[in-house]
């Protein structure tokens, strides 16, 4: 009798070990991870910007992160990549846990999972990314791969958004990005955030874009952070001349699963996880009002 064939478990996480991390702000982290499994090693070989993954603490659960760094470009830019990294902020107990493990220590990966920043289609386009709070993360992959590749893209303008100074991630990695020939790093504050010693902008993100005057012609804006910032955001980009077609951002409410299988983040007929996360601003204007 033939022996039934086995079928892969898509929910069995794989090993990777804290390498190294960085401490953004006091509830921010950013974790370098060795992967220790070859399967994962081939998976994450070919992840794109804008995919995540679902990473777990053993015994206290699993949950999910954007993938933060520039993808591996055999053919030059970022070179080989033995890493995955993450920014996370402590929120709960799978966070809480991940924060209080330390270099040496194994936590479970899978993924790479969802759609991805059409990167390649913004070639020869000037780019805007605008990052408020830890939605910093989930665009960070996307623009070290287009700063690692510049003489392929037009001129890149990266707006930092945070509430205080004090909460703004990737601080210490900003000065790198300047030092590339055709990019702006802006950064900015809500009012009453800055510091005495603070010499970047104060005021609300899509107040900051506006106030930067830059031309709707041949630009993208690539956006990520909490909901009510979008809709302003939205709000802002229309009023000076961009259209649904050039905005692009990414969702990432209430995965689960990773693999479209649970339902828990679909959006009428949309998995997050599945058919997204990243969309255009045109693709979220057809999706229902909820979410």
């Amino acid at each position: 009798m033939p022996q039934a064939e086995t079928v892969p478990n898509p929910y069995q996480p794989s090993l990777v070990r804290i390498r190294d991390f960085a401490d953004e702000t006091p509830d921010v982290r950013t974790l370098r991870l060795q992967i220790v499994d070859d399967d994962v090693a081939g998976a994450f070989a070919g992840w794109e910007p804008g995919q995540f993954g679902q990473f777990t603490v053993f015994g206290a659960g699993e949950s999910v992160f954007a993938i933060a760094n520039a993808p591996w470009r055999p053919n030059g830019g970022s070179g080989a990549s033995p890493t995955i990294e993450c920014t996370f902020r402590m929120v709960g107990k799978v966070t809480s846990a991940l924060r209080a493990m330390s270099k040496g220590q194994v936590i479970g990966v899978r993924g790479p999972y969802g759609n991805h920043f059409p990167v390649e289609d913004w070639k020869g386009k000037d780019l805007v990314f605008i990052g408020g709070g830890i939605g910093m993360a989930a665009l960070r992959s996307a623009m070290l791969d287009v700063i690692n590749r510049k003489n392929e893209y037009g001129d890149v303008v990266i707006l930092n958004g945070a509430r205080s100074v004090g909460d703004m991630v990737y601080m210490n990695e900003m000065p790198s990005w300047e030092e590339v020939d055709g990019v702006n790093v802006v950064r900015t504050v809500d009012p009453g955030g800055e510091t005495d010693a603070w010499d970047g902008e104060v005021g609300l993100l899509p107040n900051v874009f506006e106030g930067l005057g830059l031309d709707p012609k041949n630009r993208i804006v690539i956006a990520c952070g909490p909901p009510i910032m979008l809709h302003y955001l939205f709000l802002s980009l229309g009023k000076v001349g961009y259209s649904p077609d050039q905005v692009v951002t990414t969702l990432e409410n209430k995965m689960k699963c990773g693999i479209g299988h649970c339902g828990r983040c679909y959006v009428g007929p949309f998995s997050v996880c599945r058919d997204g996360p990243v969309v255009t601003w045109a693709e979220l204007n057809e999706l229902p009002k909820d979410y």
